[in-house]
């Protein structure tokens, strides 16, 4: 078992800044992948960035350039620095991790709203 706790999100105004952090315990496989979907109302979860423990990195077209994913492997944490947010950028944001030993692992969401 693996237990994912987000904290970070919030309401930002366009253009704005937020910071999502998760961390991760339990069964911590040495090779795993943290990252970050997203849900918006209507829509189907979506990738929004992955990051391998050996430190490959996958965006979605949407968010590169705006948003960065870091980890803090010793700690089990993942980030993902939001800049430049926009309206459709709204969403609840899922931390999720995979190794192949334990498979998908997902966290409780935290919301995240852009609007003025």
């Amino acid at each position: 078992q693996v237990q994912l706790v987000e904290s970070g999100g919030g309401l930002v105004q366009p253009g704005g800044s937020l910071r999502l952090s998760c961390a991760a315990s339990g069964s911590i496989f040495s090779i795993n992948v943290m990252g970050w979907y997203r849900q918006a109302p209507g829509k189907q979860r979506e990738m929004v960035a992955g990051m391998h423990n050996g430190g490959n990195t996958n965006y979605a077209d949407s968010v590169k350039g705006r948003f960065t994913i870091s980890r803090e492997n010793a700690k089990n944490t993942v980030y993902l620095q939001m800049n430049s947010l926009k309206p459709e950028d709204t969403a609840v944001y899922y931390c999720w991790y995979w190794s192949p030993s334990t498979g998908d692992y997902w966290g409780q969401g935290t919301q995240v709203t852009v609007s003025s």
